[in-house]
């Protein structure tokens, strides 16, 4: 089997894509920007059922810095660069700095991996570069959508993952030396945690289960399982056809966090006794934003629906997710059994 790089090895989908990669027989490099963090990172690999033996090597590479990056990648076949921020909130303040890790730190890892002579590199890109900026839609959003750094609605994130992998696409289309390119698209990624270091996502649910968010804003969100993410990164790593293509990551239509909570409800028993009963009207989301930093952030998505499209990862790589209630009960458990829910 191929000897394969997973960037940002210390990151919630980066665990997967490592269980996902090792289940199936690779060898893993998997890149840390502050090794300190290698036994925590074997801990939660551990709870996720890998045994890697000399099958997992962690390497240090910063994606702001030169440093270490030809070692790591080389002799890998494959490179699946997963390592990117995703702060819980963002003020302006961040936005250079954000946009110089995810934009400097892609061609970064591009270059070592033309210089390694890999194969193939797949990079974690986001539904942020596809669907923000636009007018409002009905319509689903594919593969053939970039969100528009410029827009109104475009947050700092946004900005740094559509410009990351406009990036990406540019080095290839310049100087790829026949290097081969691939994205997945994610869009809010739910799961099992293997852990206390949660991401934002995950954060959310334990936010509906503790009572931290006594009613629930007219929010929408696309979701996707991080096993599934996992899953369609392998897959685009090894076929043919993902050559030169961008693959959208979601379970479904977007939902809201209205139905979410429900899903909670009905799954959970008792366990979700703290679960949101009530949506709030728009009217009072917004004179709460008054005087509440969290009301502030929800204004902006109030009542938008975002979908987006995963026909062309089911027709050219034959994925198939599971059900966005799958994902939602599988993060709250996983957050109940490993006590990261206030008792």
């Amino acid at each position: 089997m191929a000897r394969v790089l997973v960037t940002g090895g210390s990151g919630f989908i980066a665990a997967y894509v490592i269980l996902a990669l090792l289940r199936a027989g690779h060898e893993v490099r998997a890149t840390l920007r502050d090794m300190a963090r290698e036994d925590e990172t074997r801990a939660r690999l551990a709870v996720g059922g890998a045994l890697p033996g000399a099958a997992l090597s962690f390497h240090r590479a910063d994606l702001l810095d030169d440093g270490g990056w030809d070692a790591a990648m080389a002799g890998c076949e494959y490179a699946l660069h997963v390592a990117s921020p995703v702060p819980a909130g963002l003020v302006a303040d961040d936005e250079a700095a954000l946009i110089a890790v995810a934009r400097e730190g892609t061609v970064r890892v591009l270059k070592a991996a033309r210089a390694a002579g890999v194969r193939r590199v797949v990079v974690t890109s986001s539904f942020a570069a596809v669907g923000y900026g636009h007018a409002p839609r009905t319509g689903p959003y594919d593969e053939c959508d970039w969100s528009d750094p410029d827009g109104a609605d475009v947050d700092a994130y946004t900005r740094s993952k559509t410009l990351a992998e406009r990036a990406a696409w540019d080095f290839i289309a310049g100087g790829g030396a026949g290097m081969e390119l691939a994205t997945v698209n994610p869009v809010v990624v739910l799961g099992p945690a293997l852990g206390p270091d949660m991401s934002a996502s995950l954060d959310l649910i334990r936010a509906l289960l503790d009572g931290a968010m006594p009613a629930t804003p007219r929010i929408y969100l696309g979701l996707v399982d991080v096993r599934d993410v996992a899953e369609l990164h392998l897959r685009a790593m090894r076929a043919p056809e993902a050559a030169g293509e961008r693959f959208l990551a979601t379970a479904g239509a977007a939902v809201s966090l209205h139905e979410m909570a429900k899903v909670l409800r009905a799954g959970l028993g008792p366990a979700a006794r703290r679960v949101p009963r009530f949506q709030l009207p728009d009217v009072m989301v917004r004179l709460a934003a008054l005087a509440l930093p969290m009301a502030r952030m929800a204004v902006p998505r109030l009542g938008i629906r975002r979908n987006a499209a995963n026909e062309k990862a089911r027709r050219v790589l034959g994925w198939s997710p599971r059900a966005p209630e799958e994902a939602i009960l599988a993060t709250a458990e996983s957050l109940i059994r490993l006590g990261l829910v206030k008792p």
